[in-house]
């Protein structure tokens, strides 16, 4: 090995993959252990990282073309050692000038003065933050500010991030493409719609807000299924370039917030709805007549009530047949529906919206490759017999739906 021209050793050690193996190899000899440090792109570090600040001032001049980095502490317990503090944040920060892609989770030891560090990161594109307990929304000011190639950007259980003025200035800016937001509890939907241009530019969207113990169960206030939120374009942004949009465990009545984005979004391929309360018809019929390129939708459904009259018990799912009407006519490209219907009871149909016959004639008319139902207590054998027909379907997942018997099953036999 020690006559080979280096060029070449460098060639076969970008063939190796494996972690292991790479750790292997640079213990051979002192020439391998270079090319090893130099080629390695990306490395990941957990609980095992004991006295974290020596160990990183070692690995960094080390892996000086370090490009992703992943740092993660999960199930971390004070005999571990310490945690990456803000000094050791500031030590990679400084000398891996070619980072792209930083991800901290349960990073409990790192602040807004540490967060400020990333400013040193002038190529950092991506950034994940999972549990950071002690970061606010001045920390990520700083990183909004400093780090101007950023076009990702993840923020997962970081509770104490409230103002939202780095969102306002990223939306100026303008360089985001994707942007996930979950379980941030001073965050609400509204906020987003001070992003302002920063739509326009935007690939993937993801908002979850922090579930609560009765999210899934309906309560006191009636909703109007006739509203229709996209009849005056109220709010003035455009998001024509997303793709991805997932929505979960959002109240869009009595202001309309995130709902308004469901009628701008033309070049939309996946949409996810897990729980939004107050949608209806309008909706997503809206979606649908912009949304022609859309392949996959997931609508995970409660029941809400739509009447206050308690002689008639209006409480059903959001959505009906005239929802699914809408899909089959406008979106020819639909391959993947996941339905997913909590708290409906098998002997009232009635508390989903959909019908068999709706449900057959979206099936019927787009292409579709992967099919879920769980709870579907519209569906049975006759549903069955129709999907045996179905030329593309690849994958069915059925769950909980008691309808469907073994006459069912033989016709997808």
């Amino acid at each position: 090995m020690e006559d080979l021209p280096e060029a070449l050793v460098t060639e076969i050690h970008k063939r190796i993959t494996r972690t292991s193996d790479l750790n292997s190899l640079s213990l051979v000899s002192k020439q391998l252990y270079k090319i090893e440090g130099n080629q390695r792109g990306a490395i990941r570090v957990g609980s095992g990282l004991c006295t974290a600040t020596e160990a990183l001032t070692s690995l960094c001049p080390r892996f000086t073309n370090l490009q992703k980095l992943e740092i993660d502490y999960s199930g971390w317990i004070l005999e571990h050692g310490n945690q990456l503090d803000n000094k050791g944040l500031f030590v990679f920060s400084s000398h891996c000038s070619s980072l792209i892609d930083l991800t901290l989770s349960f990073c409990s030891y790192i602040d807004d003065s540490g967060l400020g560090c990333l400013v040193h990161c002038k190529k950092l594109v991506s950034l994940r933050l999972n549990s950071a307990p002690k970061i606010t929304s001045y920390g990520h000011l700083s990183v909004a500010v400093g780090c101007t190639s950023l076009s990702a950007l993840h923020l997962i259980d970081c509770e104490k991030i409230d103002n939202v003025e780095w969102l306002e200035y990223l939306g100026r800016d303008g360089s985001l493409e994707e942007l996930v937001v979950k379980n941030c509890k001073g965050i609400n939907h509204h906020d987003f719609l001070k992003f302002g241009s920063g739509w326009m530019k935007l690939q993937k969207f993801e908002f979850e807000r922090k579930r609560g113990i009765y999210d899934c169960v309906p309560g006191d206030v009636v909703y109007d299924s006739s509203y229709d939120a996209h009849s005056m374009d109220i709010y003035d942004f455009c998001c024509e370039s997303l793709k991805d949009l997932r929505l979960a465990h959002i109240k869009t009545w009595p202001e309309v917030g995130l709902r308004a984005v469901l009628g701008k979004c033309k070049a939309l391929e996946k949409l996810c709805l897990e729980y939004v309360q107050a949608l209806n018809d309008n909706d997503m019929i809206a979606l649908s007549r912009s949304c022609s390129n859309l392949k996959s939708i997931s609508l995970w459904l409660n029941l809400q009530r739509y009447s206050s009259d308690i002689s008639y018990c209006d409480t059903r799912t959001s959505f009906t047949d005239n929802n699914l009407y809408a899909l089959a006519l406008n979106c020819p490209m639909l391959q993947i529906v996941d339905l997913s219907f909590t708290g409906c009871a098998a002997d009232w149909p009635s508390e989903i919206g959909f019908t068999q016959q709706g449900f057959l004639v979206l099936i019927q008319s787009c292409p579709i490759r992967v099919l879920v139902l769980n709870t579907a207590n519209f569906f049975d054998d006759e549903g069955m017999k129709a999907l045996s027909s179905s030329p593309y379907l690849e994958i069915l997942e059925l769950i909980l739906c008691e309808a469907v018997t073994d006459a069912g099953m033989c016709f997808i036999g």
